[in-house]
């Protein structure tokens, strides 16, 4: 497609300016000539045009933003042209919740349950509609207004029962490993847990200001996620109710079935803590242990084996100059 300006008109949608740019696509700032609405006008770079993986992935974005219509998912105009290089959506006031921790790196207990729920709500909407976004972080969360959200982003959404994805897919597609779950750090394509399992890392990282499972690629962090156990959420900030950290591991559950299965049952808790029963969980007791590099594991090993030699050694000893 044509490279775009300001006051390039495509149909009746005129251009205003870039709004934004990332390696695939730019997006513009424009003007629905018909109703004199501000409109996001999402357009690839020529060479992505040409991948065939990306532009599955652009067509896959614009036919489910037409399905969905939900005032928490940002709408596909329905005379937007898909196929023809180009998508409209409707604009969406705010700013990245991932800007928001940027600048605060960690957001007031009572907001940042209140955005969660908000995000729940309009997950339990996608969910019903058989849709599984499969990419929920910061970046695809737009908080506008009285902290109203939106979702964007759906590029690599998928029907739930879709086929599995290889690492090296997953990877791709998704760019930042922090959100992945574990049966799709495993390959799996994940279901609608998969989605609450993300929403679980994201109101982690808005009480602590940290992520809960960290390395320095992403078969690292993917690793952490499979074998160790995150900082618990009341040590990195004590005025944490145990029924709140209570609820951030239901949803960070490894496996999937002891996970919440729907986000109304996570947003039932969080709207009823008070309500929450706390389990006595092993996560609480052995998350230092799990964490601690694998060399100081090893000489901790040793010290254990070590401790029965010296005792005898010692008694031995005693009895020899007794």
């Amino acid at each position: 497609m044509t490279p775009l300006h300001p006051g390039d008109q495509i149909d009746h949608y005129r251009v205003e300016g870039v709004a934004a740019r990332s390696g695939m696509a730019s997006i513009f700032r424009g003007t629905d000539l018909n109703n004199g609405r501000p409109v996001a006008i999402k357009v690839p770079h020529p060479e992505m045009e040409r991948d065939p993986v990306f532009s599955g992935r652009f067509q896959r974005e614009h036919e489910i933003g037409r399905q969905l219509d939900h005032p928490g998912v940002t709408k596909v105009m329905p005379d937007s042209a898909g196929d023809h290089g180009y998508m409209v959506m409707e604009w969406a006031e705010g700013r990245p919740l991932r800007d928001l921790l940027r600048g605060q790196r960690k957001i007031e207990r009572e907001r940042a349950t209140r955005i969660t729920l908000r995000i729940l709500e309009t997950l339990e909407y996608v969910h019903s509609q058989g849709i599984v976004h499969r990419d929920l972080k910061p970046e695809n969360i737009i908080i506008g207004a009285e902290d109203r959200i939106k979702l964007i982003d759906f590029g690599i959404a998928a029907k739930e029962g879709a086929r599995r994805l290889t690492l090296g897919k997953l990877t791709d597609a998704i760019g930042t490993p922090d959100y992945i779950s574990p049966e799709q750090a495993n390959g799996k394509s994940g279901d609608v847990r998969s989605d609450l399992y993300a929403a679980g890392v994201i109101l982690y990282e808005m009480l602590t200001g940290k992520v809960p499972f960290t390395g320095r690629n992403a078969s690292q962090v993917m690793n952490d996620r499979l074998l160790n156990n995150p900082i618990p959420p009341c040590e990195l900030d004590p005025e944490i109710s145990p029924q709140l950290q209570e609820i951030v591991y239901r949803a960070l559950e490894r496996d999937p079935a002891r996970r919440y299965a729907r986000a109304r049952e996570f947003a039932w808790d969080l709207a009823h803590q008070d309500q929450v029963g706390v389990a006595d969980r092993l996560e609480l007791r052995d998350w230092k242990w799990h964490r601690t590099p694998w060399p100081l594991r090893a000489l901790r090993y040793a010290a254990l084996i070590l401790i029965p030699a010296v005792v005898f050694a010692l008694l031995f000893y005693v009895a020899r100059h007794v």
